[in-house]
């Protein structure tokens, strides 16, 4: 920046996303439209890479496909300053469409285990992508606000929670210039639209996935006497598993188990040799994970025992690959950002909100060494019929949401970035969609 220039103010930087969302907000709708037509599975995301990879390359970005799989990197660089990383999530959900939109999704594919499902993004993944790349050309066309270095990311595989992971192996940060910082985003349908949710520290929580296989010695429903019932093993374990909830883990600390699945047996009167469950558990703080799963694993063992298993027959538990760790928001660029956000949205849509007992593999981006500062926001669309996320109805205005995303998102990685005249000299191209 030359001696004596002030930098923009946020609400400099307003007027120029403003006048660019009037010109290419349609084109971006129709986008987003494009998008939610069109979803693909975790790990199938062929034409949605291909589109975002096109679009990024038309804003001047250097692009390369198949990070991680199908996972998308664009680098911009202009000038001295700060590398900052935006990122987006690219799949979608196995679940028929129920909105009832005239570009609703009638896709249907094939999932891992060879099942034929429907697909839709009810998680807002679409609205991501469209975000990410609006940005994209609202920051090439205006270089001459910021100096520094973006790296755009666009993510597969967020839904089993391996897509993170995965491109980090891939060389993300060796490959291509390391982050200073990263940003990202998601839909809300709790706040209303157009709203900003926050927080410092530890924003979603931790999970684990588990296998539990139940054993017992099954034989017929008329002579139980003979047998050893996994059946009534597991509904011991079940609730069994809610009191290490309410009598182990620390007052005032979160915790959950979850039994979600539940598949034994095949006949009326055969009571099977085993049962499978599958669970999940959540945390903020890693000592409760490590406590959850010890106590798990205590409960399993002791029960099995107390009803007569034979001590080659005790649960076998499997820690599954679908983890994650608590995301964690950097104080200092988060207060950096809102700092950006308020005065363009009003303090009354800027909310400090609780921590969220949901899960995603954003964190494992900043959870490196040494470390990266992170800072995610939830973005308010509101919710049509009180439909939330994951759910077939789920559905947002893709005008508001459109229009509020790439505002919140351009604020964000231009309070990240050097924001002031481009060090370089370099007029703002046009750019374009």
């Amino acid at each position: 920046m030359p001696p004596g220039m002030c930098p923009p103010s946020p609400c400099d930087h307003l007027l120029s996303i403003s006048t660019y969302l009037e010109e290419y907000l349609p084109s971006l709708v129709s986008l987003y439209m494009d998008l939610h037509a069109h979803p693909e599975l975790s790990g199938q995301e062929v034409r949605t890479s291909w589109l975002v990879a096109r679009e990024m390359e038309s804003a001047g970005f250097r692009v390369a496909r198949g990070i991680g799989g199908h996972g998308v990197v664009g680098v911009l660089e202009n000038g001295d300053g700060p590398v900052v990383m935006i990122r987006a999530d690219m799949d979608a959900l196995p679940l028929e469409e129920a909105t009832g939109l005239p570009y609703a999704s009638r896709e249907r594919s094939t999932t891992p285990d060879g099942k034929e499902v429907g697909v839709m993004h009810a998680c807002g993944h679409d609205l991501h992508c469209t975000v990410l790349l609006g940005t994209a050309h609202l920051l090439s066309r205006t270089r001459g606000e910021w100096s520094g270095t973006v790296v755009l990311v666009a993510q597969p595989s967020e839904e089993t929670v391996s897509g993170a992971e995965r491109m980090i192996q891939d060389g993300l940060y060796t490959r291509f210039p390391r982050p200073d910082c990263a940003l990202s985003l998601h839909v809300s349908p709790d706040l209303p639209p157009g709203h900003i949710g926050y927080r410092e520290g530890v924003f979603t929580a931790g999970a684990e996935s588990l296998d539990i296989i139940v054993r017992g010695i099954g034989g017929h429903a008329a002579h139980p006497d003979q047998c050893r019932d996994p059946i009534v093993l597991s509904a011991q374990l079940i609730l069994q598993f809610q009191t290490i909830i309410t009598r182990e883990v620390p007052a005032g600390d979160f915790g959950l188990i979850t039994v979600a699945s539940i598949h034994g047996g095949t006949k009326h009167n055969a009571i099977p040799d085993e049962v499978h469950l599958q669970a999940n558990i959540r945390f903020f703080n890693p000592e409760v994970r490590d406590m959850i799963l010890s106590s798990i694993e205590r409960v399993c063992e002791h029960a099995a025992r107390s009803a007569g298993i034979p001590e080659d027959r005790l649960p076998v538990i499997t820690l599954m690959k679908e983890s994650v760790p608590p995301l964690r928001n950097d104080p200092e660029l988060t207060a950096k950002v809102i700092a950006a956000l308020i005065p363009c949205f009003g303090t009354d849509r800027v909310h400090r909100i609780a921590a969220l007992t949901g899960s995603e593999d954003f964190g494992l981006f900043g959870d490196v060494r040494p470390p990266i500062p992170l800072c995610y926001l939830r973005l308010g669309t509101g919710a049509r019929d009180g439909a939330y996320l994951h759910s077939p109805r789920f559905c947002l205005d893709p005008n508001e949401s459109t229009r509020n995303g790439v505002t919140a998102m351009s604020l964000a990685a231009l309070a990240s970035l050097n924001s002031g005249s481009n060090q370089r000299g370099q007029p703002s191209p046009p750019g374009g969609m």
